[in-house]
């Protein structure tokens, strides 16, 4: 029923001003409008609504990703406008880039929003 129709993508927030800035200024969204519930951006014909929450407890998994065709170029070009990639010890041997290499071929590198949301690039 739904296979047909858009997605909207919504993430927590506690700082409109502060995840404005990062999602427009360091991962490059464009912005489309801002009222008391929300900041939206355009993230590739994706709505993705920021939602304004009073108290946010991030999640420890991932709650939004973009598949990207270069994830080495999308990496470093994230990490020239300011992101910081997560890293994660254990069984998830990462690059000097924090690319993980998944068993299956997938490459995935993790990186937190101002309010602690973990997002991610991968590669497939």
């Amino acid at each position: 029923m739904l296979a047909s129709e858009k997605i909207i993508g919504f993430v927590p927030i506690t700082d409109a001003a502060r995840a404005k800035s990062f999602y427009a200024e360091k991962l490059g969204l464009k912005f489309v409008s801002e009222d008391s519930f929300a900041v939206v951006f355009d993230a590739n014909g994706t709505m993705l609504r920021l939602t304004r929450v009073e108290e946010l407890k991030p999640q420890a998994f991932t709650i939004l990703g973009w598949q990207v065709s270069d994830i080495v170029a999308t990496v470093q070009q994230l990490q020239a406008a300011g992101v910081t990639f997560e890293r994660y010890g254990g069984f998830m041997q990462q690059d000097e880039l924090g690319i993980w290499n998944a068993p299956g071929g997938t490459r995935v590198a993790w990186f937190k929003d101002p309010d602690g949301n973990t997002l991610s690039v991968s590669q497939h």
